[in-house]
């Protein structure tokens, strides 16, 4: 079987990329050790291809590359993180960090480059077909408690969990995949009836289904706050660009958003109210020394102290920071006293940047990720038909990125190469192809 993909993807890199996809969640079940890195199929597969690529080109004797949009940015990024690793404690950390970043900028090329037409539809059904299936794994996890003991909910479910080993990042993932689905379905009923064909429209309603209701089993309260964010932000453009569909819509919403200003909130079960109510009380708390320590509390502290934390880093090393990929190594000399263990992160990924790369880092990532929102923005402006269902979703995509990574970094378990996909993915339509 490896030795058919890897003729397969030499013969087309693009079907090596299509295997990226399912790679993503499913690659960690297999990995090896090298020095402190986990190598799985997703960093083997994305190896392949890349070498397949440059071989193809070296094949045409033509190099000529389509620079897309974020090249530039994702390239300065990297560089400011290079700078970064002058104080860093651990430098193998430091490369470990670097080379994700160069991961996404050369499969962010690729995808722009290579990914056009029917193999853009066909990446993005795998990657709905992907999302199902991770989908059933958390339902069952959480239907028949198949898990460890502390994601146990109320006595007779589990928080779903996949194989990303924690619910955040797993319901870090399906809110990255699920507004995909969403956005198919929204360009097939509102703006685009006629261009999206009913089997794309059932194929990414099924498949959102599954995505949403396995969203809801992570109890990730990160994950449904980044969700929420991106249905708000894929709404208002469909406000900004339809018509009457999208003005009953507003008047629906808001008609909802009254009815549960008048009660509709004592109707809501109490565990969910709980979830999001909960850390309301710690958010202006940002010296949890003084705090008293419970069961209840435990979670909502734990990442306060690692913000804390955080920040005292930033401050000692205000412009190039401890070193990218270097929180958890520095992490000793900053620790609270009832918080030793680092978490790996400090999950809040632009605390965390700040540690890690101070304001130069921090300023490089806000630039990139501004052009990023903007190039989104304008692929939604731009397509029509099938293209803007997918733009829509990647808006919810980059729109759910930046609120669930306030209270968790979501660059881990290769998470980082679907997020280069999809973004390469709007940028390889001919409308929205902008070359620097």
């Amino acid at each position: 079987m490896g030795g058919i993909i890897v003729v397969l993807t030499l013969v087309r890199p693009q079907l090596g990329v299509l295997l990226l996809v399912p790679a993503v969640p499913f690659g960690s079940l297999r990995q090896v050790q090298i020095g402190i890195a986990n190598v799985g199929l997703a960093e083997a597969l994305l190896a392949l291809v890349l070498a397949a690529w440059l071989m193809q080109l070296a094949a045409r004797r033509s190099v000529r590359i389509r620079i897309p949009p974020l090249a530039i940015s994702l390239l300065v990024f990297v560089g400011v993180l290079f700078l970064t690793m002058l104080g860093a404690t651990s430098v193998q950390r430091s490369l470990k960090e670097v080379i994700k970043w160069v991961e996404v900028l050369a499969l962010y090329l690729l995808v722009a480059n290579e990914m056009e037409g029917r193999w853009s539809r066909a990446l993005v059904f795998v990657a709905l077909g992907t999302g199902a299936l991770v989908a059933l794994q958390g339902i069952y996890q959480f239907l028949f408690q198949v898990g460890p003991e502390e994601f146990v909910l109320f006595g007779q479910f589990m928080r779903a969990y996949g194989t990303f080993e924690q619910p955040n990042p797993y319901g870090g993932y399906l809110g990255l995949t699920l507004p995909l689905a969403v956005g198919l379905v929204a360009a097939g009923l509102l703006r685009a009836r006629g261009k999206v064909g009913w089997k794309w429209i059932l194929w990414s309603g099924g498949c959102g289904v599954l995505m949403l209701a396995a969203l809801m089993m992570s109890w990730s309260r990160g994950a449904w706050l980044g969700f929420g964010a991106a249905m708000l932000a894929m709404a208002l453009a469909i406000v900004i660009q339809s018509g009457r569909a999208a003005a009953i819509g507003v008047v629906l919403a808001a008609s909802a958003a009254y009815l549960l200003l008048l009660g509709g909130l004592a109707r809501i079960p109490g565990s969910l109210v709980q979830r999001f109510s909960d850390f309301v009380p710690y958010m202006g708390v940002m010296d949890v020394r003084g705090v008293e320590v419970t069961d209840a509390n435990f979670a909502v502290l734990e990442r306060v102290a690692h913000w804390q934390s955080a920040l005292k880093m930033w401050t000692d090393h205000p412009w190039l920071g401890v070193g990218i990929g270097n929180f958890e190594a520095a992490y000793s000399r900053y620790a609270l006293p009832l918080w030793p263990l680092a978490l790996g992160h400090a999950h809040n990924y632009y605390l965390n940047i700040g540690a890690e790369a101070g304001v130069l880092g921090l300023m490089a990532y806000l630039v990139l990720w501004g052009f990023a929102l903007v190039t989104v923005w304008r692929a939604v402006r731009r397509s029509e038909g099938w293209w803007w269902g997918v733009a829509l979703g990647v808006l919810g995509v980059v729109t759910h990125l930046t609120v669930h990574n306030v209270f968790d970094n979501l660059y881990v378990h290769s998470i980082y190469l679907l997020v280069a996909t999809f973004l390469g993915v709007i940028t390889s339509n001919g409308k929205n192809r902008q070359v620097v």
